[in-house]
């Protein structure tokens, strides 16, 4: 499956219709391959708009470019635990779920300032980090409205030149 084209994004970011779960994990396998250490993917969305299933599509796509889809087991949310690590890529992989931290200085506690130095990070609910989240990070809103779900990415930095290469 090809990544689905892109639709019009008024303030200049890149915009994307997910007709299906397919679709997500082919937005999330192609931003994978370009991933970096230190990119930050800020996950925004309300609840059952995709973010998670974005997140495993990543790992997993991430995963199987290390040639360790085989490692990788289950991706569990990390709702409860609020971060999942995922060494078996270079860079790993740092899954956080923000949803219950209190405010964002709880999240020094998860070690969120290594992952952002060495890691790709990938955060859901990143508005509880506040000042935290780096300029850097490229956001992903994941929206939806009745059957139709859309990614709309934009970022600084080095993102508007990397994200064109996506179409």
């Amino acid at each position: 499956m090809a990544l689905p084209s892109p639709i019009s994004a008024p303030d200049g970011g890149l915009a994307f219709r997910l007709a299906d779960l397919a679709a997500t994990a082919e937005l999330a396998g192609a931003l994978a391959a370009r991933a970096r250490a230190g990119d930050v993917f800020a996950l925004h969305g309300p609840l059952g708009a995709g973010k998670t299933a974005f997140a495993r599509a990543f790992i997993t796509a991430r995963a199987v470019l290390a040639g360790q889809a085989d490692a990788l087991g289950d991706v569990p949310s990390p709702t409860f635990t609020l971060v999942q690590t995922y060494d078996m890529t270079d860079p790993a992989i740092w899954h956080f779920d923000l949803y219950r931290l209190d405010k964002p200085d709880d999240s020094l506690e998860l070690g969120i300032d290594e992952a952002f130095n060495e890691a790709i990070s990938l955060i859901e609910w990143p508005e509880r980090l506040g000042s935290y989240l780096p300029r850097r990070a490229l956001h992903l809103h994941l929206a939806f409205d009745e059957d139709v779900r859309t990614a709309h990415l934009t970022g600084a930095e080095d993102w508007p030149a990397r994200l064109e290469k996506l179409i």
